[in-house]
């Protein structure tokens, strides 16, 4: 039971190194999650702050891997250029661009306080 435990834990960290090494986005994502948390503990963010800034951050790298993962699928499947290939990797990005989106509306929201 253990074992199978730590296996998934090696699978799941194989992963998370695989979207950090292969997507300069997820990168970039992580190090503003780095920059937000920095700021939660500077400024002293509440807790509800707090918990929606790390919810918005979580999302958006969730989607991020989510993304990395089906465009993956969708090379293996189909190497050749096709449109409907590119219809689902067009919507997995739109996809995390809407969780961006949602991630800066809550920054700003949270943010606004502390600074204005």
């Amino acid at each position: 039971m253990l074992q199978k435990s730590i296996n998934s834990f090696l699978c799941a960290y194989r992963g998370l190194k695989t979207t950090w090494v292969e997507e300069r986005n997820f990168r970039i994502e992580v190090f503003a999650f780095t920059v937000v948390t920095f700021f939660i503990i500077y400024f002293k963010f509440s807790f509800v702050e707090t918990a929606f800034c790390v919810l918005a951050m979580t999302l958006v790298l969730s989607a991020e891997i989510v993304n990395t993962a089906i465009e993956d699928l969708c090379n293996f499947v189909e190497p050749e250029h096709n449109y409907i290939i590119g219809k689902i990797k067009d919507t997995m990005g739109g996809f995390v661009f809407v969780t961006v989106l949602g991630a800066i509306t809550i920054g700003i929201l949270v943010f606004y306080t502390h600074f204005f």
